[in-house]
């Protein structure tokens, strides 16, 4: 259980990115958070898993403070919370291999990995990752000669060498055309009910919306101004969320 309170988030400068956000996240959801950028969203999911420090609130995950945690309490809750990003955040130099073990840091000897000796076990728990994600034929190759479907595959496998409990995604496939997007969706749900791995994610496209969700959270200016099912979002709420001006943001979807 994600508990998540009163939570608000003011940037140097006094512009203020949340405002007293409220919710809950029961294990094994699929949570989609919705709003124009700049609406709080990224900003929501960084300080999740405290990448970014709230101005005030709380986040409660499992019955600990994540926002009292410091040290090596810290080090163990991020430890179990996966980060997928909008541009995959790759090595690009590196191999796909050496990608997916970085995900298994908090996990290993932090000598040893800086010189990148990594256990026999650990290099076949990367190689099943890759596989479950349908690119293990790309193992070897520098990750910048993939595509972007295949980065955002390797991002997903360097997430699962954590054994993640909680999923964070930020915009996912915002960087990816209608067909990869579907897909790359389709792994994350995979992930979420073969795994029960709750996902919290950040997404635009409408039919994505409600094909993965099973809640939505809509934001506006660093306020809650929606929280329901993915049905209850026809076009003239997804306009009250982005403003009169939104356009029916639709992704194609799969046959």
């Amino acid at each position: 259980m994600l508990k998540v309170e009163h939570l608000t988030k003011v940037y140097p400068g006094g512009t203020v990115a949340l405002k007293d956000l409220s919710f809950e996240v029961a294990d094994g959801e699929f949570l989609v958070i919705i709003g124009l950028s700049g609406s709080g969203k990224s900003t929501l999911l960084r300080c999740i898993n405290r990448l970014i420090d709230p101005t005030e609130g709380k986040v409660i995950l499992d019955g600990i403070d994540v926002t009292a945690s410091k040290g090596a309490e810290l080090r163990h809750i991020r430890r179990k919370i996966g980060m997928i990003f909008q541009h995959f955040n790759l090595v690009k130099r590196s191999t796909v291999l050496t990608n997916v073990l970085n995900g298994r840091l908090g996990y290993l000897n932090p000598w040893t990995s800086t010189l990148g000796l990594f256990p026999a076990e650990e290099k076949k728990r990367a190689y099943d990752a890759l596989k479950r994600l349908g690119i293990d034929d790309k193992i070897e190759s520098r990750a910048d000669a993939l595509s972007g479907g295949q980065q955002q595959r390797v991002g997903i496998a360097r997430t699962l060498m954590q054994e993640p409990t909680l999923i964070l995604a930020d915009e996912p496939v915002a960087s990816l055309d209608p067909v990869l997007a579907h897909s790359i969706m389709q792994y994350l749900e995979r992930l979420n009910k073969e795994d029960e791995v709750t996902v919290i994610c950040s997404l635009h496209y409408l039919d994505l919306i409600q094909r993965y969700a099973t809640r939505v959270i809509g934001l506006k200016d660093g306020i809650k101004v929606f929280e329901g099912l993915p049905s209850e979002i026809n076009r003239e709420k997804f306009k009250e969320i982005y403003g009169e001006e939104a356009q029916d943001i639709r992704a194609t979807a799969l046959e």
